[in-house]
């Protein structure tokens, strides 16, 4: 069963009621969710919900239904995000991990960890123990495959996964993987479900041949219940009648899965296919169908290889597959989760932002109220779970990124059809200790809401920023009864008509806010045009160092006012090669009909390039260049 706590409950009430269950041979958890806290009570006993709802503290019970109670999303019901080093697995987050299906030598997993690494790849997997269907085939290397695994990946800076087949060998290979994988053979092998979850290291169980979603579950239902809150389910296909493939991939246990439970699921195109041509279109459409991340098999020679040959991809098709996948994850609205190049933090260097590295909980300021669009992008962009702080205005945010109230702000830069928030450009050189540390773009997808009790054909005033009403113009131009208000922002319209409990009120926002404000979402996507992006920087201190290599830099540089005097500066980084991503002009503060150039160029892996355009830039601009920072993307 599921009990809610009251919010005021205290220490002494909490261990009250933790007895009373335990001593009815109840197992408890506590779960603290983004609303309320729960007690989750798992167990044969069986007590009348009544009499735990008399207890001091208990806000209300709810009987769990499923058979498998922890894995619940009735137990639990936001996404659980599982730590893997710096790494956080769930939410908006998209993990790629990849490797050889089997460690085969030193040389081979050294260059395979390299490669991956370079590719984007954030956990590296090799098989040291291969269950294989015949006792002919290659085995693999055992405690000195693991010992290979385990140097490739603290070379490259990668947490490793590796399949365990027995007992027997948890509690040596505990020593070197930071992930244990249950494979599809032993996905109902329960004694070693069990010892898995006693150790209580990460655990990825693959769903078995012939399995149903409920079995699947249930089999994550015996690692939980040993305490291990920490297993992300993965889908590699189940055997049908079917043969022009190695498996069939069920795709549509992916949003099943995320309907049913909390945990995480990723996917492996690898197994499902069995063919390296039908790895990136099906990794890809499992990423568009809302998995958490692949694992995928990638190997220098796959002709060569050992194990799964033929399903293997080439390092070449990986790191293509990589961009796809980066193109993709804004569509769906979700963040690909990267690892900084250099293997960790230097001394006296702040970890790399969105690595989940640092101590203590971040605090990102943000404009607009809770559940802003702002909001999404930070969540999405940073590894840690971070400390939202919303602000009234983009002056705010950059006035409590200066003062170090806030760690970081985030602000919106452009958007795909509005074109540059020119506040936030102007914003920037306003505050010349303030630097971009960052990038993230998120898909903005507009939803109509109303209160609990309305219907759409109650509404007759729709609150919105106004480029949030102008965005929908097409969805208003059909509902002529209702009328566009201008509202000073998207989220804060949603506050407003929760507020005012109007049944003819509406707004027009990020449907998130929905929960937060406690109203309802009455027609999602709404938006004219479903190409709708916006870029977001991440701003922080200039004295706060950032451990990334950056491939991206914003500039800021005014001309004199002759003749080609831009179009020098162009040659400048036309003659060291250097890609300009983005050109624009704004007015020069005090100087009329005089303009500043804002740039954002590539920075290539020859560092010194771009130092050396910049040098020559400040001799040709007339007051000077400024950096406005360098990050990646």
């Amino acid at each position: 069963m599921v009990i809610v706590l009251k919010r005021g409950i205290s220490p002494e009430q909490k261990d009250g009621l933790r007895s009373f269950l335990e001593n009815r041979g109840y197992q408890v958890r506590e779960i603290v969710g983004k609303e309320e806290t729960i007690f989750g009570a798992v167990g044969s006993p069986r007590v009348d919900p009544r009499e735990v709802e008399l207890l001091a503290g208990v806000m209300k019970v709810i009987p769990i239904s499923k058979p498998f109670k922890l894995a619940s999303r009735e137990m639990k019901t936001d996404d659980t995000l599982v730590s893997v080093g710096p790494l956080k697995i769930g939410g908006r987050r998209i993990v790629v991990i990849a490797g050889p299906c089997a460690v085969e030598s030193r040389e081979q997993i050294l260059e395979t960890a390299g490669l991956a690494r370079a590719s984007g790849a954030v956990m590296l997997r090799g098989g040291a123990f291969k269950p294989r269907s015949s006792p002919y085939s290659f085995q693999g290397l055992g405690e000195e495959g693991l010992r290979y695994l385990k140097e490739a990946g603290e070379a490259v800076g990668l947490p490793v996964v590796s399949e365990i087949v027995s007992t027997d060998h948890a509690d040596m290979m505990k020593e070197y993987v930071d992930v244990f994988q249950i494979g599809a053979r032993n996905m109902q092998n329960f004694e070693l479900l069990k010892k898995v979850g006693h150790i209580g290291r990460p655990v990825i169980l693959k769903r078995g041949l012939a399995a149903t979603i409920e079995e699947w579950l249930m089999a994550a239902e015996y690692i939980l219940s040993q305490g291990n809150d920490d297993v992300i389910l993965c889908e590699r296909g189940i055997r049908t009648f079917e043969t022009f493939t190695r498996n069939t991939l069920d795709i549509s246990a992916i949003p099943v899965i995320k309907n049913l439970s909390h945990l995480p699921i990723i996917v492996d195109p690898s197994h499902a296919t069995g063919l390296r041509e039908k790895v990136p279109p099906v990794g890809l459409a499992a990423i568009a169908a809302g998995a958490d991340g692949l694992i995928v098999e990638m190997h220098p020679d796959p002709a060569a290889a050992l194990s799964d040959g033929p399903q293997t991809l080439y390092p070449e098709q990986f790191e293509k597959l990589m961009r796809d996948i980066e193109a993709l994850a804004v569509v769906v609205g979700k963040e690909v989760t990267k690892i900084p190049r250099a293997s960790g933090p230097r001394p006296g260097v702040v970890p790399a932002v969105g690595d989940g590295m640092g101590e203590g909980r971040l605090r990102v300021s943000f404009q607009g109220a809770r559940g802003a669009y702002s909001e999404s992008a930070l969540r999405g962009f940073f590894q840690q779970n971070p400390e939202a702080a919303p602000k009234k205005t983009f002056d705010d945010v950059f006035s409590s990124v200066l003062d170090g109230s806030s760690d970081y702000g985030i602000v919106p830069m452009e958007n795909s059809l509005a074109g540059s928030i020119h506040e936030n450009y102007d914003l920037l050189l306003r505050y010349p200790d303030i630097k971009i540390v960052g990038e993230t773009k998120l898909r903005i997808v507009h939803s109509l809401m109303g209160i609990p009790e309305a219907s759409l054909e109650d509404i007759r005033k729709v609150f919105s920023h106004p480029q949030g009403l102008a965005q929908c113009s097409r969805f208003l131009d059909e509902h002529p009864q209702m009328e566009g208000v201008p509202f000073y922002d998207t989220a804060g319209s949603v506050a407003f008509i929760a507020q005012e409990k109007r049944r003819d009120y509406g707004a027009i926002a990020n449907e998130e806010t929905a929960k937060i404000y406690g109203v309802k979402v009455l027609k999602t996507g709404i938006e004219t045009n479903p190409l709708n992006y916006t870029r977001f920087f991440i701003l922080a201190r200039s004295d706060r160092k950032v451990d990334e290599t950056p491939n991206r830099a914003s500039l800021v540089f005014s001309t004199p006012d002759t003749p080609g005097s831009l179009f020098r500066c162009m040659g400048v980084l036309a003659e060291k090669r250097l890609n300009m991503k983005k050109l624009e002009s704004r007015p020069i503060p005090g100087k009329p009909w005089r303009y500043m150039f804002y740039v954002d160029l590539e920075i290539p892996d020859d560092m010194d390039l771009f130092h050396q355009a910049v040098a020559e830039l400040k001799k040709l601009s007339e007051e000077g260049l400024r950096v406005l920072g360098m990050y990646r993307v």
